[in-house]
């Protein structure tokens, strides 16, 4: 097996990038990832994403930090410390919607941010790496696994049919900004 992991098809116009993506499925050859500098509509469905779950986990979270400022409130307001204040009953529900809402908000927000940095393994400190350092600035960048494709040659020429400026085979995973 060849020592290329990656081959790189970098493109100057997302149309052309989107031709690209075309010719290359319609060849049965698998695309690895696709980086470009601004977000593209409808890349998602042609490439094949998953729909995310990210508003299943935020509803969870929201559910866990209402539940806990609730469990918080009833514990502390008539379980612990019960005061008799002017015939009012210990736990009136109206007096502690605010809180209940701010605790939900707080472990949504805190929950979304830690399963962001997670599931992209984004964290604060690591360096970010990318195939193509062009591709954060003004190019569109298509990466096909070389390992799974065996004809280079054909994988070349699509991309550069497809309007690619350049097609680059990559021997390292990734490129780092370090």
């Amino acid at each position: 097996m060849s020592n290329i992991k990656y081959i790189l098809g970098s493109f100057g116009d997302p149309d052309e990038m989107m031709h690209g993506i075309e010719q290359l499925q319609a060849n049965n050859i698998s695309i690895h990832d696709v980086y470009t500098p601004m977000p593209i509509h409808g890349i998602e469905a042609k490439l094949g994403v998953k729909r995310s779950r990210l508003d299943i986990f935020a509803f969870f979270c929201g559910i866990t930090g209402t539940m806990s400022a609730f469990a918080l409130i009833y514990l502390t307001s008539v379980v612990d410390w019960r005061n008799n204040i002017g015939g009012k009953p210990s736990f009136a529900l109206p007096d502690f919607i605010p809180i209940m809402f701010e605790l939900t908000i707080l472990f949504t927000a805190f929950g979304l941010v830690g399963s962001y940095y997670a599931s992209t393994h984004l964290f604060p400190g690591r360096a970010p790496r990318v195939m193509d350092l062009r591709a954060t600035d003004d190019r569109f960048v298509i990466a096909v696994d070389a390992q799974q494709n065996a004809d280079h040659t054909k994988i070349d020429g699509l991309l550069k049919d497809a309007g690619a400026l350049e097609v680059k085979h990559n021997e390292r995973k990734y490129i780092s900004y370090e």
